[in-house]
């Protein structure tokens, strides 16, 4: 299928077309079946087609398409936020808006913190991805691609390095560099908010240090400085519960939510501390398909699905499947098999060579055999040189170990 008509500025991983899927599975154009281990770049939790996802939109196309909320409030919008508010695991009243995108409640949010705090300045970390519309590309830490040829953006915003175990960053580490970042280049009275990703999605599946995170909330605490967790990617059970931040024992003032959200259809919502929400002016937040009925009504049914339980049990099958395999692999001396990075079922396998540099062309080789034998699977990290494993959480154990299977037999035949 010719794609002459679509920007060329679009970068494509996997050279098909798909034509149909069904939970973990899809198909292309040719019939030729894949197992899906990339899931809309972690949009699809809930899998391909979830007959209840399916149902709700169904039933919510007989009854209204679409209203612009902030012209005549609708009922799906209502009860969603509703829903929404009250599975946010929180100690704090929380109040919040949708949006049609991560990237979009990630710029609501900047406007947010800017109203409640009268500062500009942003602390982001290295890695991070929040977005490609032009402010969110200022808080990426990466420039190749997002940055390049687009000039002057938005700011000011600062990085620091992402302490992980992952990448061998050190919580004291992070904060001397913080130390020094207050001390030459800003004034931390300046500074309106930190953005974080409590495990970094496109930077490769890098879970923050718990130490840093809870000396983070106090420096903000000390500072009038607010806190935002983007949960974009790793939010909606990825991590085996509601939100990746439970497990740094902190809370943020604010959360990024999109992605899984809705079970495929787009939608995305900023929320937090309602008096945070409330603090702009009457029209201040908004926009015209922000909160469509449709997506409220998938994503009612998403929540649906999504209780402790079964956040748990999935969460802990993906887990244990895949860190056995991994284990396994390591003790075959599989060449070119690194680190297993994240937590839970958000994980991800690093390529490298013997003195542990990154293996980019060994990734690249790999997508292209894992495809060929019917796998799908997407790179991350720095030097694009890690692999994210996001299968649906409701994936088929059978179906999950073959597409183990073939991930084995694909990084032996790597050289």
């Amino acid at each position: 299928m010719s794609h002459e008509t679509i920007s060329q500025s679009i970068s494509i991983v996997h050279p098909i077309s798909l034509s149909h899927g069904k939970n973990a599975e899809v198909w292309d154009t040719t019939g030729k079946r894949y197992i899906d281990f990339v899931g809309g770049i972690g949009v699809l939790n809930l899998g391909h087609c979830h007959p209840g996802v399916v149902e709700a939109i169904r039933d919510q196309a007989t009854r209204l398409t679409h209203y612009a909320f902030n012209a005549a409030p609708h009922t799906p919008y209502i009860e969603l936020m509703a829903r929404l508010t009250a599975f946010i695991p929180v100690t704090y009243p929380v109040s919040g808006m949708l949006t049609n995108s991560g990237a979009e409640a990630a710029e609501n949010a900047l406007k947010i913190v800017r109203g409640a705090t009268g500062r500009t300045a942003v602390i982001a970390f290295d890695g991070a991805f929040h977005g490609r519309t032009l402010a969110t590309l200022n808080l990426n830490g990466k420039v190749a691609p997002y940055k390049q040829k687009v000039g002057v953006l938005p700011g000011p915003v600062y990085h620091l390095p992402y302490p992980s175990a992952d990448n061998g960053v050190t919580c004291a580490e992070a904060l001397k560099a913080m130390e020094r970042l207050f001390s030459v280049e800003i004034d931390v009275n300046d500074v309106a908010c930190f953005i974080i990703e409590p495990v970094q999605g496109e930077g490769g599946f890098l879970a923050l240090d718990s130490e840093f995170a809870q000396a983070l909330r106090r420096f903000c605490d000390e500072h009038d400085i607010l806190l935002i967790a983007d949960e974009i990617q790793s939010g909606f059970g990825r991590t085996g519960q509601r939100f990746a931040f439970s497990r740094l024992g902190i809370e943020p003032d604010l959360i990024l939510l999109g992605k899984s959200i809705a079970g495929g259809v787009p939608l995305g919502a900023v929320v937090g501390r309602k008096a945070l929400m409330d603090n702009l002016p009457k029209g201040g937040l908004g926009g015209t398909y922000s909160g469509n009925p449709i997506a409220c009504a998938a994503a009612l049914a998403t929540l649906d699905a999504m209780t402790d339980e079964h956040l748990h049990a999935w969460g802990a099958q993906q887990q244990h499947a895949i860190v056995s395999r991994y284990e396994s692999w390591r003790a075959q001396g599989l060449p070119y098999l690194g680190r297993l990075t994240g937590v839970g079922a958000m994980r991800g396998i690093e390529l490298a060579n013997a003195d542990g540099t990154p293996a980019p062309q060994q990734l690249a080789q790999l997508l292209g055999l894992a495809r060929g034998a019917g796998l799908l699977l997407m790179p991350s990290g720095k030097s694009r040189h890690i692999i994210r494993l996001l299968a649906p959480l409701t994936i088929e154990p059978v179906v999950l170990e073959e597409g183990l299977d073939i991930l084995e037999a694909c990084l032996k035949q790597l050289d």
